[in-house]
C-alpha cells in the first residue's frame, strides 16, 4: 500500500476540446521556468506553460505523453487543468509530416524576411514551434 499513489482528476484541454480527461497519479507540464510536477493534494497553483512535453502518469508504469503548445495551468487540491493551444499524443505524431510542416514554414519565413511574401510572420513562427515541439516530444528526431 505504501507504493500506491493517490489519484486525482486531470484535464488537458485545447480549443478543439479535451485531449485527456481522467484520473492520474502525477502530471508533469512544461512551465515557463521549468517542468512542474504535481501529485494529488498539491497546493493551489496557477502558472503559464510553454510549448513542450506534457506527461500524464496513469499509474507507476503507464504514461501518456503529449506535445503541447503554450497555455495556462491551474491546480486545486485534487484537480489539475492544463489549458493549451494544442495537444498531440506522441503516439499519433507522424514524424515525416511534422518535418515537412517544419521545412515548409521555415521556407516561407525566409521568403517573408526577403520581402518575397506577405505571410504573417507570427503565424509562421508558431507553426515552426509547433512542428519542432512535436518532433522533440517524440524523442525520435
Amino acid at each position: 500500500m505504501a507504493d500506491e499513489r493517490r489519484q486525482f482528476s486531470v484535464s488537458v484541454v485545447t480549443p478543439d476540446g479535451p485531449a485527456y480527461e481522467g484520473d492520474a497519479v502525477m502530471l508533469v507540464v512544461p512551465g515557463q521556468a521549468g517542468e512542474i510536477g504535481v501529485l494529488a493534494r498539491h497546493a493551489p497553483l496557477v502558472a503559464t506553460l510553454k510549448a513542450g512535453s506534457t506527461r500524464v502518469h496513469l499509474n507507476a508504469t503507464d504514461i501518456l505523453t503529449f506535445a503541447t503548445g503554450p497555455g495556462f495551468f491551474k491546480v486545486e487540491t485534487d484537480r489539475a487543468l492544463a489549458l493549451v493551444d494544442d495537444a498531440v499524443n506522441v503516439n499519433e505524431i507522424d514524424d515525416a509530416r511534422a518535418q515537412g510542416q517544419l521545412e515548409a514554414a521555415q521556407a516561407e519565413l525566409v521568403r517573408v524576411e526577403a520581402g518575397e511574401s506577405t505571410a504573417d510572420r507570427w503565424q509562421l513562427e508558431q507553426r515552426i514551434k509547433h512542428a519542432e515541439n512535436q518532433l522533440a516530444a517524440t524523442g525520435r528526431s
